[in-house]
């Protein structure tokens, strides 16, 4: 249920996740191809921030384009998305077989819908298209290195990153996501 009142932060696609502060949201409350789904759920308000982990993949790249879109205009001026997927420079096999086009096995499988596997300059790319501007915050560049900045965890955590995911304990990468901040620019209108 969206309050009507205090910072609305939406976290899109949320399967079983939770975070303080967030309003979790399936496909159902909010679908990313169909903004009249937007416009009933959210009336005349906007969003402060939304957060979509491990969702964009599970769209083609012009359906990711056409997101983007709708996520900019029920974004505040001056709000942020932030956006994790799997990210393709990563250098594991393993990892790449995983999240591969069509996933790695059953239909069941988390990932048997992927449609795309995004490189970093991508998308960004898909965002920036969109009107907004783009923090990479986590991403292997094309030589498979690992970047990361000193993000904020309470702006929009994500579990498959650096610091959450169990699997990159001991200083060693066993999942990573690419992690970007799209900001709509403050003078636009909302």
């Amino acid at each position: 249920m969206r309050p009507d009142t205090g910072p609305l932060r939406v976290m899109i696609g949320a399967g079983e996740q939770r975070w303080d502060g967030w309003i979790a949201t399936q496909r159902e409350d909010l679908d990313l191809l169909d903004p009249d789904s937007w416009a009933a759920w959210f009336g005349n308000r906007r969003a402060d921030a939304l957060l979509c982990e491990h969702v964009w993949e599970h769209l083609s790249e012009a359906q990711g384009r056409a997101a983007a879109r709708v996520c900019f205009e029920f974004l505040k001026p001056g709000g942020v998305l932030r956006v994790a997927v799997p990210d393709a420079n990563f250098p594991d096999a393993g990892y790449q077989r995983t999240v591969q086009v069509g996933g790695p096995g059953p239909a069941d499988h988390p990932a048997a819908d992927h449609q795309i596997v995004y490189d970093a300059p991508l998308l960004a790319d898909v965002f920036r298209g969109a009107g907004f501007t783009v923090e990479l915050l986590e991403y292997c560049d094309a030589l498979g290195h690992f970047h990361a900045t000193d993000w904020d965890l309470g702006t929009g955590p994500v579990y498959r990153s650096l610091r959450l995911d169990h699997r990159n304990a001991g200083g060693k990468l066993g999942c990573v996501s690419i992690i970007l901040d799209a900001t709509r620019p403050s003078g636009e209108q909302s």
